[in-house]
């Protein structure tokens, strides 16, 4: 990870994962607690699936100049992808864990709101699991509601934006 050390307030950016970031980017991965491991898929598997989706849009964030998280998001509908969401779906999201409870998250996902209205979009889907080491009070502190529906084990949830 970076050696930058980061600091609540510190701006979140997202910016493209290169040839000179993408082992970093997967390390992040090995600092989830093993139960937040069998929440979410690891880094380099993203970024992989993301390679053979026509759908697949990812970023790593930085808070300032610190590498801190990976955000992924799948726009439309596919088949073969096996997301069958008709907008915005965030795909993957994870905080590093020596960032985690920094607020890192929130901004990431205030940000992404933020872009994403701008392009006239109105909500985001996710989906997460449930039990030990599942997100969940995450996405309910920021407003996600339950839809009802599954993804395999996963349940969805949307977040509506204010306009």
């Amino acid at each position: 990870m970076d050696a930058t050390a980061p600091t609540r307030g510190a701006q979140i950016t997202f910016r493209r994962i290169s040839a000179l970031t993408v082992c970093e980017v997967c390390e992040l991965s090995e600092t989830l607690s093993h139960a937040q491991r069998g929440m979410v898929a690891d880094n380099g598997t993203s970024i992989a699936e993301a390679h053979f989706s026509e759908n697949a849009w990812f970023r790593a964030i930085y808070a300032d100049e610190a590498l801190v998280g990976f955000i992924m998001l799948h726009i439309g509908a596919d088949w073969d992808d096996g997301i069958d969401c008709p907008g915005h779906y965030l795909w993957r999201f994870m905080i590093a864990g020596p960032y985690q409870g920094m607020g890192f998250g929130k901004q990431a996902i205030e940000q992404l709101v933020h872009d994403l209205k701008g392009q006239g979009v109105s909500e985001l889907y996710t989906s997460y699991g449930l039990g030990d080491g599942s997100p969940q009070r995450f996405y309910n502190r920021l407003g996600f509601v339950l839809t009802g529906d599954h993804y395999g084990d996963e349940v969805e949830a949307v977040l509506v934006f204010d306009q």
